[in-house]
């Protein structure tokens, strides 16, 4: 398995994840709610961002294509994404906002979540588009990792793009509405985002049937579903693949949807079928719900499990 020569472009909503952890005794006088002395913050690049790193992990040459505020918070996440030897191409914007989801955590559990996010302006973001095309000839694959916050307000325009140049594009889904999605070669949504946008199926012949009409109605060429402890559905041709889960023991699934499109995405770039792309996904993701917290697959980790 040699992923080394393949290139890769992310593209989509970039964040940070910021955690304030710390203990918590008592309750607040003013309010019913715990006062937690903070104690340890820590930052990690969140959405477009974490799959970004998951991609460079797997020692594919990695860009990441977004926009971020002209401040402090996104000079912080485009310095912590370089060091992890992701190349960053980011449109900055005196206008635009470094989204920041800020979870407070009194031992070990969040006790609330703060988002700081503004939805950029459609016009703010054309340039985005001048960026994908000037780049795309020199990628093997582009992932567009949807986390509704915005970004990929032209996505239409950069799957046109990119099917132009003959490059595979992969998506991460999210919302309700596929139709931007329209002419992507493979999207992955899980379980439940599938029965929001298909309906919940009664039985599997009716996941199949509802399957292969979503393909068919975005001209999809796959349709992968990940179906958690069932492991994933693969829809190529006329064929429903069954690929079962490889996960022993799930601590944490948190990232998994991250590292599922970045492997596939990296299998598909480095020249496999579908299928087999999908099979190493599924390992990938076999091993990273089996970790604690949201931690980036390796290479040797997959590898070792071959």
């Amino acid at each position: 398995m040699n992923l080394k020569n393949s290139t890769i472009m992310v593209t989509g909503d970039v964040m940070i994840d910021r955690y304030w952890s710390g203990d918590s005794h008592r309750i607040s006088p003013e309010a019913p709610v715990p006062v937690v002395h903070i104690q340890k913050s820590r930052d990690v690049p969140g959405g477009a961002a974490n799959v970004a790193m998951n991609v460079a992990n797997l020692d594919v040459a990695t860009t990441l294509l977004s926009a971020r505020g002209d401040d402090s918070d996104g000079r912080a996440l485009e310095s912590q994404l370089q060091e992890n030897k992701v190349s960053c191409a980011f449109l900055t914007d005196p206008a635009l906002q470094t989204i920041v989801k800020l979870r407070v955590l009194a031992r070990h559990q969040q006790v609330v979540r703060l988002d700081f996010e503004e939805i950029p302006d459609h016009e703010t973001l054309l340039p985005l588009v001048d960026m994908f095309e000037s780049r795309i000839h020199s990628q093997d694959a582009v992932i567009f990792s949807d986390y509704g916050k915005g970004g990929l307000v032209h996505i239409q325009q950069m799957i046109q793009l990119a099917r132009s140049a003959g490059k595979p594009v992969l998506i991460d889904p999210k919302g309700t509405d596929y139709s931007p999605y329209r002419g992507a070669t493979i999207i992955t949504p899980n379980r439940e985002e599938f029965a929001a946008v298909a309906g919940r199926p009664r039985d599997m012949a009716d996941f199949v049937q509802r399957a292969f009409k979503l393909r068919d109605d975005l001209q999809l060429q796959a349709l992968l579903v990940t179906r958690s402890e069932e492991g994933m559905s693969l829809f190529l041709g006329s064929q429903h693949i069954h690929i079962p889960t490889q996960a022993r023991e799930v601590f944490d699934v948190s990232g998994a949807g991250d590292t599922v499109i970045a492997t596939l995405a990296a299998g598909i770039a480095s020249g496999m079928g579908f299928e087999e792309a999908a099979h190493l996904a599924n390992r990938a993701a076999g091993i990273v719900v089996g970790k604690m917290g949201t931690s980036p697959i390796t290479i040797e980790e997959l590898m070792s499990h071959a």
